[in-house]
């Protein structure tokens, strides 16, 4: 059942144009990504279907009474004290017919048989409705989606507003959403403030979700896991596609191919046209030229398909090679007053190493890297950087780039040398031009300032980078951008990130913070997620055989009881030795599965990608164990009947 349809929609400030003929329909239940370079309109594109503003021109047709919900950028959450109150967001009002419910109840328990008809009637009918929107699912459901977005749901009810961060604002707005008693979610990044984890659970939440949602997201493994739709902002005109984001990819070249040769197939017929025209114009064939060149002014022409103009143009480069060796970390610790986010932590990084740094939000990232790029030392041990190597620093809150400066000032004190040209050529790499040029750093928006900060990395020569998170503002065409130079670079990364995609394709390396330590994996990220998922699948497998030795055993006792009640009575020594060997089968097989269950529960294993191969061996070998034990408790169970 379509829910909203937008046909024909512009939007044009002033004389600008920001799009036009955008078509596409919404069926209920459907996940849209919306994609597109920043600038492109995306946010306004939300604006309009929320009803929030209106088109230029064109139609946006809503069923009605549809119910619609777009987060608060301001993200003030009025009228809520705690985490928990602004999370319920919208169903404020269920949950004060809950309390009313309660009073009324009350109310009706003291009149006892003095109750009115009026007071009886009331009741019912709040509480089919209570019932009827959800009242009796609602905490649970708030509860839930606090605990997956990182919150305590139990502390989160006393927990001032006043105390959270923008980090955890932006979650606890994302929460009111998902919360929200609505038919269409639109989301507007929801990953920007979220760490592996919190991810992963919003994946499968939207996954499971019922209502219909439109996401704007930079996040391509996300939008991967989520989407079935996509819609793609490009030329002033959005493109919808059927299927996932990797469909969406694949059918973008196929257009972009298609459109290109029909181009190329045009510009070919017109210019033999055009040529005609011109040497037959006067002569003998002037009234045939004259035809053609009638017909030649109505045909419309074709516009050249939309392609890499405007991507970021970004190439790293490493000044100098440096040495093998470059950064050593001793007995590092690092601390935030009392609380310790990294304890003992040495290691060694050679030249070329892609490291990528993960763990979840608050752990400590930024702040061990601000201690590896000098800006902060750690509170023990040593950071060892050999004169060789020179570090850039992309630091996650871009205060690399000030505020008060021009772009012009900016590049030209890196290059004092270059020329006005050359500076602007510069610059034009990264989507300024004219003007543009002569704006302060503090007037651009987060991408803006973002490309800002990439042109100056590309200018150090710094043969180690250190990346904090550097795609929380780029659209994704720069981010590609961006992960093409890095992998072409010559020198050493330390990636924070939590963008999938990015880490799967760059990292030879990956350090895990938790719990005030590092997992140093000798593998890149995606090595990492497979040996996480065999430790987990490793955990719920040693579950679930702790809960059938848990039954076999109390089987076997009550099998033992009842073999004492019976054994005085009758002497059946060929059915006891028999009873016997089947149990000594029974406790050669637990011994073999606890070995192998054991080897299993040893984080060491999962630590190389060998451990993790043998792990892969181990869980087959287990299953085997575990189908030869109850294969030998049958025998067990058999030969103990035998004796009662």
């Amino acid at each position: 059942m379509t829910q909203l349809s937008l046909s024909g929609v512009a939007v044009e400030f002033g004389g600008r144009r920001l799009f036009q003929d955008v078509t596409f329909t919404v069926a209920r239940g459907e996940k849209w990504g919306i994609i597109g370079r920043n600038g492109t309109g995306k946010t306004t594109l939300f604006r309009l279907i929320a009803g929030e503003s209106e088109p230029t021109r064109g139609t946006i047709a809503r069923n009605s009474g549809l119910r619609l919900s777009l987060m608060d950028q301001h993200r003030e959450f009025p009228g809520a004290a705690t985490v928990w109150e602004a999370a319920a967001g919208d169903s404020a009002e269920l949950l004060e017919l809950e309390r009313s419910l309660a009073r009324q109840g009350e109310a009706l328990g003291q009149a006892g048989d003095h109750c009115t008809p009026e007071m009886l009637a009331r009741y019912d009918r709040d509480l089919e409705r209570f019932e009827r929107e959800g009242g009796y699912t609602l905490a649970p459901r708030i509860d839930a989606v606090l605990h997956g977005l990182g919150f305590d749901p139990d502390t989160a009810r006393t927990q001032p507003l006043g105390g959270l961060s923008g980090g955890e604002r932006g979650r606890l707005g994302l929460v009111q959403q998902l919360v929200s008693p609505a038919d269409v979610l639109l989301l507007d990044e929801p990953t920007n403030h979220l760490d592996l984890e919190t991810t992963q659970w919003l994946e499968e939440y939207l996954a499971g979700l019922d209502a219909t949602v439109l996401l704007i997201s930079h996040d391509r493994a996300f939008l991967q896991a989520v989407v079935d739709h996509v819609l793609h902002l490009e030329a002033d005109t959005a493109v919808p596609y059927s299927g996932d984001y990797e469909a969406f990819v694949r059918q973008r070249s196929e257009r972009r191919v298609a459109q290109q040769r029909a181009f190329d197939k045009q510009a070919r017929v017109l210019a033999s046209e055009e040529d005609f025209i011109r040497r037959n114009i006067a002569g003998q064939n002037s009234a045939l030229a004259k035809g053609r060149r009638r017909r030649l002014a109505r045909v419309s022409r074709l516009s050249e398909p939309a392609g890499e103009e405007g991507t970021m143009s970004l190439r790293l480069e490493a000044g100098s090679r440096g040495g093998d060796q470059a950064l050593a970390l001793d007995g590092i610790r690092v601390a935030i007053g009392e609380r310790v986010l990294l304890d003992q932590f040495s290691a060694t990084v050679r030249r070329g190493d892609v490291i990528g740094l993960i763990g979840p939000n608050g752990a400590g990232k930024t702040t061990l890297i601000k201690c590896i790029a000098g800006e902060r030392p750690p509170e023990r041990g040593t950071v060892r950087i050999p004169p060789s190597v020179e570090i850039a620093h992309y630091r996650q809150d871009l205060a690399q780039v000030p505020a008060d400066r021009t772009l012009y000032d900016l590049i030209n004190d890196l290059r004092p040398s270059w020329g006005r040209g050359a500076v602007q050529g510069h610059l034009g790499r990264f989507g300024f031009s004219g003007d543009s040029v002569l704006r302060k750093a503090g007037s651009l928006s987060g991408g803006e300032r973002a490309r800002v900060a990439l042109a100056m990395i590309m200018l150090s020569g710094a043969n180690l980078l250190v990346f904090d998170e550097p795609t929380n503002h780029l659209d994704v065409e720069s981010i590609e951008a961006l992960e093409d130079a890095i992998q072409a670079y010559d020198g050493t990364v330390l990636l924070v990130s939590h963008d999938r995609a990015l880490l799967r394709a760059l990292t030879t390396r990956t350090w895990v913070l938790h719990g005030s330590r590092i997992t140093d994996y000798p593998g890149g990220f995606e090595e990492w997620e497979v040996a996480s998922l065999e430790r987990a699948h490793a955990a719920r497998v040693a579950a679930s055989e702790e809960e059938s030795l848990r039954r076999v055993h109390e089987r076997k006792q009550t099998r033992r009881t009842e073999d004492d009640r019976s054994r005085g009575q009758s002497a059946r020594r060929s059915a006891q030795k028999a009873l016997e060997d089947a149990e000594a089968r029974v406790t050669d097989c637990e011994a073999r599965v606890a070995g192998i269950r054991s080897r299993l529960e040893d984080p060491e294993l999962y630590a190389t990608p060998e451990g993790v191969s043998e792990a892969r061996d181990l869980g087959q070998d287990l299953e085997v164990a575990r189908a030869e034990l109850d294969q030998a408790y049958k025998e067990w169970e058999a030969a103990s009947q035998t004796t009662t």
